[in-house]
């Protein structure tokens, strides 16, 4: 059978701009035939059951049974054709009205002529044909059994089949049959409007759906619906994300025995309607209750956003207060501080200097660069830039990068080694923000890493779909107790370091909703992680 396609729209041949949807249309005919079966059926039924005594085939009961008989036979036939689809539409449906017209007028003609009343049955044809196929059509039709009529009278007379003919009868059921053509043809219309406009209506409501879909898809914040029962009806991928599970899961208490003590807590206590969840191997997550009234069910939503976003605003906020002050600060200690390092130098130019006083000017010389250098990188936390995230392929990113960064430093291409994955690994980030945290890193990684004991590895890969970054050195790692101050400003193990270098690349990550962090590997080389979000997984930001 062939497919039935709602889009489908049948037109009649004579009309203009006239269409009906395939699944109404074919429904519309189905019920025509059966009243067409229905209405065979009495004729043949009743011209048996009450012979002689009924209306039917008064004239010509010999014509009327092999009319009614042909009529039964063709409406069954037409059944078989519509069942599975062996004609088209239209003209099915013209066979339909065409058949009627003539066979109800032989009928008629059976019956005693227009006297017996037969006709009326030809006005429900002419409206099946409105309303089936409609526009000129419907005129179509009506003109036709308006002639059928007309030229039954005109035989009837001519081999004076009956006492008396009535032409004016024959007109009057002619202009009624023009009237219900009009009259099918404007209701036609009108529910060609009302479907027109409803299937408007559906698609506009399908789109708002799907959009409103998109959306909580796509949020930045987890999504949870559940019931009172704790059912989860709906979750978006951010929740799933959050809560690290990779399907829906059924109940709340799967994802944390918190939440759903939590979630109880707050229906007994509406006042309390946040909560702190730790997730196992991940960062804290702030959940918040609200209730979710529809019109048939109440449901409940669990709002989940993670503290990393949160702190990422609060830290904007510092980070700007913060810059304006040590830009005025570092400004006014480098004036006198040029002074110290001026006054310096020409008290070591002179040659009256013992060797004690030297080894002094020295000490003053160094530790002025030293001072400068902090302010240099004091300015920088200053000077810095909103994040401006980009979609950027690793691999390629990387290959660039290790190549400026020799050439910068004058390093051997060979004093690191590139692993990234066949497979195209997109990050969001700042490039500006990226380059600066990888420099830092890979200075640190040729300054204590002991590059001497073999390659500096640089490797990106996927950890649950987020792009991650790795620095490995050669060096012997960072001590625990150290590694808790690790990200600390100032906190430095070298005599010569200013101890902002970590701290300012941290703080890079997480203005791009990236993490940083240092780890010691299974062989106990130092190991900085940087972890990005993903490009491909886009998220709305509210």
């Amino acid at each position: 059978m062939p497919p039935n396609t709602d889009e489908t729209i049948y037109p009649c041949p004579f009309s203009k701009g006239y269409g009906i949807p395939a699944q109404q249309a074919w429904l519309l005919l189905k019920v025509f035939l059966g009243y067409r079966l229905i209405l065979a059926g009495l004729f043949v039924v009743l011209f048996y059951k009450y012979s002689g005594s009924s209306l039917l085939g008064t004239y010509d009961s010999r014509l009327f049974v092999y009319t009614s008989q042909s009529y039964l036979l063709l409406s069954i036939l037409s059944g078989i054709c519509i069942a599975w689809r062996l004609t088209s539409y239209t003209t099915q449906a013209q066979l339909l009205i065409f058949t009627d017209i003539f066979i109800l007028t032989l009928i008629m003609h059976a019956s005693g002529g227009i006297n017996s009343g037969m006709g009326a049955l030809l006005a429900v044809s002419i409206a099946a044909g409105g309303l089936l196929i409609g526009g000129r059509c419907a005129m179509v039709f009506a003109a036709m059994a308006s002639l059928a009529v007309l030229a039954e009278q005109v035989v009837a007379a001519h081999m004076h089949s009956f006492h008396s003919t009535s032409y004016a009868n024959a007109g009057m059921l002619g202009a009624s049959f023009f009237t219900i053509a009009l009259l099918s043809y404007i209701l036609a219309k009108r529910s060609e409007q009302i479907l027109r406009l409803a299937d408007q209506q559906k698609k506009t409501i399908t789109k708002l759906e799907d959009l409103n879909k998109y959306i909580i898809q796509h949020l930045q914040s987890g999504i949870i619906i559940a019931n009172k029962q704790q059912a989860i009806q709906m979750a978006n991928e951010s929740a799933l994300r959050l809560a690290n599970l990779p399907v829906l899961p059924v109940t709340l208490s799967d994802i944390s025995d918190h939440l759903s003590q939590a979630f109880q807590t707050w229906l007994s206590d509406p006042e309390q309607n946040l909560a702190l969840l730790q997730l196992p191997n991940q960062s804290e997550i702030h959940s918040r209750f609200m209730p979710l009234p529809t019109a048939h069910e109440f449901f409940y939503m669990i709002i989940l956003e993670d503290i990393a976003l949160y702190n990422q605003q609060v830290q904007q906020s510092k980070l700007a207060s913060l810059g304006r002050l040590t830009a005025s600060i570092a400004h006014e200690i480098r004036n006198p501080l040029g002074a110290i390092s001026h006054a310096g130098q020409l008290l070591s130019e002179n040659p009256l200097l013992s060797g004690q006083d030297r080894r002094l000017t020295e000490i003053i010389q160094t530790h002025s660069v030293r001072v400068n250098h902090i302010i240099d990188d004091i300015l920088q936390l200053s000077r810095r830039t909103d994040s401006r995230r980009e979609k950027i392929q690793l691999k390629p990113w990387l290959d660039s990068y290790l190549n400026n960064f020799t050439l910068e430093h004058n390093v051997n291409i060979d004093a690191f080694k590139l692993s990234c994955p066949a497979e195209s690994l997109c990050a969001l980030i700042d490039p500006g923000h990226l380059r600066q945290i990888m420099d830092n890193l890979c200075r640190n990684a040729l300054k204590y890493g002991k590059p001497e004991a073999g390659p500096i590895i640089l490797r990106a890969f996927a950890i649950r779909q987020a792009p991650c970054i790795e620095v490995v050195d050669n060096g012997s790692g960072i001590s625990r107790k150290h590694q808790i101050h690790l990200f600390e400003p100032f906190f430095t193990t070298s005599s010569s370091g200013t101890g902002l270098g970590l701290y300012i690349s941290r703080e890079l990550a997480e203005l791009n909703q990236a993490k940083l962090s240092y780890y010691l590997t299974a062989d106990n080389r130092s190991c900085f992680r940087l972890c990005l979000l993903n490009a491909e997984q886009t998220r709305i930001e509210l």
